[in-house]
Order: C-alpha cells, then sequence, then structure tokens
C-alpha cells in the first residue's frame, strides 16, 4: 500500500505562503480565486481555456531561477497550485498603489475597452514581460493568440505592449524598446525558487488532497512525486482520471458538469519530465509542456516551427503536455499527424513493466487506445532525420491562431537518386483517429519523384479515408484538401514556388 501524506495545497500568493483548506479537489483555480478568496479581477469568459479571459501567471523553479507561464485558470486544477507561485493581476501593482509597468502601458495607450477582458491581456502580458526575449510585433502577436479582446482594440494593446519595457513618456517614446533586456531581479528569483523547492519537497512519495464535492462525494486527488508511486495507485485504481496539464480533463469539470472522484495527477514526476537527445532519438518526457518542447526543439525539425506556434495558445501551450494530447486520442489533434510521419514510438508503463509500442498501433478507434488499464505513456521517442529524408507538415484552418484543423498532414519521405525509398503520409481530420494513407503510401513507394504524384497515388489516397461532414469542413472539401496537401508536398521535393491545386470537378 502506498502511504499517502494527506496535506494542504500550499502555494506562494503577493510573497507569501498561501494554504488553501480542505476543499473540493475538483475546484478550478478560477472559481477559487473569485470564490474563496474574493479576487474578481480573473474573469470567465468562456470556460474552456479559449479567450484568455481568466488568464493567470503561474512560476515554477528552472535551471536558471523561474519561468513564468500564463495558464488559462478555469480549466486548472487548483492543486496544480501547490509548490509554485502564483500572479493575478491583483498582484501587480506595489503596495502603494503605484501599477506596474505592464498596467501602465494599457493605461498610457488606451488599452482597455471594456475591461472584461484587459486582466488576462494583462497576464498574458506580464509573462511576455518576464521572459527573456526581445518584445517585438510578432513576439506580441504570439503572447496574444489566446486572448480575445471581444471590444477588437487590438491596436492600442500592441503598442501597449511594444512599450511596456520601456520608461515611457509619450506614445512616440519608444525607439529603442526592442532592444532591451528582459527586467528580472535574478536574486530575488533565485530565492523564490528556493523557497518553491522547499516547498515541494515537503512531502513523501505522494501528496493527497481530499474534500466533498456538492454532491457530498468524497473526492480524492493524489499527486505522486515518481514514477513508481504513481504507477502503484493506478495499479490500485485503473479507472482513477490521470491529469497532466489539465487542459483536456478540465473541459468535464467546466463543460460536462462532470465528478471526479478519484484524479492522480502526474505533472510533476521528473521521469515523466525533459527531452533527451541521443542515438538519432529524441526522447520526449509525456508530461512535458507543449511550449518546452517546442522551444527547445524549433531547430531539430524546422517545418513544426509554424505548426507549433499556431498549436491552440501560450496559455494552452504552457500546461498540455504532449503524452496528454496523444493519450486524449482526438481525431483533429495536431501533433499526431506529425508524429506519426515522424515514425515516433510510444514508451508505456504500468505496474506490471514497461514495453514499447510506435505510434501507428496506439489508436484502436475514436478515442480509444491500446493503453491497458493502469497503464500510463512515459515517453516519446521520436527519430531524428536522416540526410535523405525529407519532412513537411501543414495545417488547414479557418484561423490562422487559435482553431482548430479541417486537416492537418503530415509528410516525410527518404529517396535516393530521385527514387522514394520509404514514405510515410498521415493526416488528422480525415479519420475517427490520425491516421497513416497506407495505400497511398505503398503507391508512391519506388516511384520517381515528379512534381506532382502519380494518379495512382491519388487514387490510393482515396481508397485509406472516409471522412465525415461537420462544422469545419465538408467531405468533399476534406477529400480535396488531403490531395492537394500531397501536391503541396510533391512541389516542395521539386522546389515548386507554386501549387496547382486540383479541382473538384
Amino acid at each position: 500500500m502506498l502511504p499517502s501524506t494527506s496535506q494542504n495545497i500550499q502555494f506562494l500568493l503577493d510573497g507569501a505562503v498561501h494554504v488553501v483548506p480542505l476543499l473540493d479537489p475538483n475546484v478550478t483555480v478560477l472559481t477559487y480565486l473569485r470564490e474563496h478568496l474574493g479576487r474578481r479581477g480573473t474573469k470567465e469568459g468562456c470556460a474552456e481555456g479559449d479567450c484568455g479571459a481568466c488568464t493567470v501567471v503561474v512560476a515554477e523553479p528552472a535551471a536558471d531561477g523561474l519561468v513564468y507561464r500564463p495558464v488559462n485558470a478555469c480549466i486548472q486544477f487548483v492543486a496544480a497550485l501547490d509548490a509554485r507561485e502564483l500572479f493575478t493581476v491583483e498582484s501587480l501593482s506595489a503596495r502603494d498603489g503605484a501599477l506596474h509597468p505592464v498596467q501602465q502601458a494599457m493605461v498610457d495607450f488606451h488599452g482597455s475597452q471594456c475591461g472584461f477582458c484587459t486582466p488576462g491581456i494583462v497576464m498574458s502580458l506580464f509573462a511576455l514581460y518576464k521572459a527573456n526575449v526581445p518584445i517585438t510585433r510578432a513576439a506580441v502577436d504570439d503572447c496574444l493568440a489566446g486572448n480575445l479582446c471581444r471590444c477588437t482594440g487590438y491596436r492600442p494593446i500592441i503598442d501597449a505592449a511594444l512599450a511596456m519595457r520601456s520608461d515611457h513618456k509619450s506614445k512616440n517614446d519608444r525607439d529603442d524598446v526592442n532592444d532591451l533586456p528582459a527586467l528580472r531581479d535574478t536574486a530575488q528569483a533565485e530565492s523564490v525558487a528556493a523557497d518553491l523547492r522547499l516547498l515541494s519537497a515537503r512531502a513523501g512519495p505522494n501528496i493527497r488532497f481530499e474534500g466533498a464535492g456538492i454532491t457530498g462525494n468524497q473526492h480524492v486527488l493524489d499527486m505522486p512525486s515518481h514514477l513508481q508511486a504513481a504507477l502503484t495507485l493506478l495499479a490500485q485504481d485503473p479507472d482513477a482520471v490521470v491529469v497532466a496539464g489539465g487542459t483536456d480533463v478540465g473541459l468535464r469539470i467546466t463543460k460536462q458538469h462532470q465528478d471526479l472522484k478519484r484524479i492522480v495527477h502526474v505533472g510533476r514526476i521528473p521521469e515523466l519530465r525533459g527531452i533527451v537527445v541521443h542515438a538519432g532519438v529524441v526522447d520526449i518526457g509525456a508530461a512535458t509542456p507543449i511550449e518546452d518542447i517546442y522551444a527547445a526543439m524549433r531547430g531539430t525539425w524546422p517545418p513544426l516551427d509554424e505548426l507549433w506556434r499556431r498549436f491552440a495558445s501560450p496559455p494552452i501551450r504552457h500546461s498540455a503536455t504532449l503524452g496528454g494530447n496523444i493519450a486524449n486520442g482526438s481525431p483533429i489533434g495536431d501533433s499526431m499527424p506529425t508524429l506519426l510521419a515522424l515514425n515516433a514510438q510510444l514508451l508505456l508503463a504500468s505496474s506490471a513493466g514497461e514495453r514499447l509500442m510506435p505510434l501507428a498501433d496506439f489508436y484502436t478507434g475514436y478515442r480509444k487506445t491500446a493503453l491497458a488499464r493502469g497503464e500510463l505513456i512515459k515517453r516519446i521517442r521520436i527519430p531524428t532525420l536522416g540526410a535523405a529524408e525529407s519532412f513537411q507538415v501543414y495545417k488547414v484552418s479557418k484561423r490562422f491562431d487559435q482553431d482548430i484543423s479541417a486537416v492537418c498532414g503530415a509528410f516525410c519521405l527518404t529517396q535516393r537518386a530521385g527514387v522514394i525509398e520509404t514514405v510515410r503520409i498521415a493526416y488528422g481530420g480525415m479519420a475517427a483517429t490520425p491516421m497513416r494513407a497506407r495505400h497511398c503510401e505503398i503507391a508512391l513507394t519506388g516511384s520517381v519523384i515528379n512534381a506532382v504524384p502519380g494518379a495512382d497515388a491519388i487514387d490510393a489516397l482515396a481508397r485509406d479515408f472516409d471522412p465525415l461532414s461537420d462544422a469545419r469542413a465538408s467531405e468533399q472539401y476534406r477529400r480535396l484538401l488531403a490531395r492537394n496537401l500531397l501536391r503541396r508536398f510533391f512541389n516542395f521535393l521539386n522546389g515548386a514556388a507554386r501549387v496547382d491545386v486540383l479541382s473538384d470537378d
């Protein structure tokens, strides 16, 4: 039996340790802030992590001090704050009432409209302010991709963002703002990081939070500190809900109004975090946030740069994990076609041991996987590209930012002397699961690379998928997209600057 320590949740808030009283582990950060602490600056807009009105910033220890993560409070469990530092919009102004530079810039540049979305926008900008990156227009656009201004007042908000690190006296006095370094008190950050590590180390193999829900049922959330403790808990209760980032599970609370009686939070387990590159393989911990993977690996697979920037929004990417995205099994998830094309493998773990499985064999049906009871994804292993390999990925959606794909296509091909030796083609949005286009791959193998794939490959692609029509795209449009994305890849292989698309005739 795994020993558990029943403890209160503890985190830093406004420079002091805040102890959360016993409460339902299903309670979200947003609900706790508004209903328990009276901090109503954090707003509920969509309750699903799309609009950004609820954005707060969570700081956690890093190798060089602290990393500041914008997150959606509406879909985060309060337990996720344990041993972290929380910043809300009320945290930013000084005790004497002086505004933080981000807030002052929003005032000076008239960045607030009705004010409902402003606190979340300020918190996203605060995370950018604390990041050690130049504040450029592109950085601001990416930063605010998860914040919707319902009054459409983006121009003054962008002006404020570009000026927030400068001692601006007028709207025009910001010539050198993009060259200023991030303003950070290194000694203070290291001191706070040490305090957070002490908070994290206060417990043994598992921290257990318990409390009664609104129905009176007792709910339990376990936060194991190492992998074996998590696997023991899952062996004892295979029906427990596994949470890492919570961006999908949180919707079960806010949208489906589910009552989660038993939760195992694995987001802090060291064996499930981090990125290691060895022997031509990138080994990624399943609980590594998507944002961390993007920052570390953008040079390894350059075609992923745009896809990862368009993957949801910064608050989602800072919470969402790659393992959770894979286990979720959405047919329109953007990471899975890419991983399928790159021939990724999953290291699965349970109390009975570990096993290695190709991602191509992982999905068994709509949102169904090959995970056994009590088993979780431990690591994702992705081969790096060889000298003869070509790789591209394309996402098609109605909006550039913060939108779900109609179709996402990923392509990886090995050629020798212009002849295709191996090819992997994967699509999302074309079937009940993300999947490879096996018939098309067979038709292309051994053929000569031309400006466009042959008719037999196009016909084979049509046999690979039977897409549905829904609000994002019709069946006919999806079929046409899949064919034209394949043609786009072959145009890329031949150095063509434009793509002659097929019609639906």
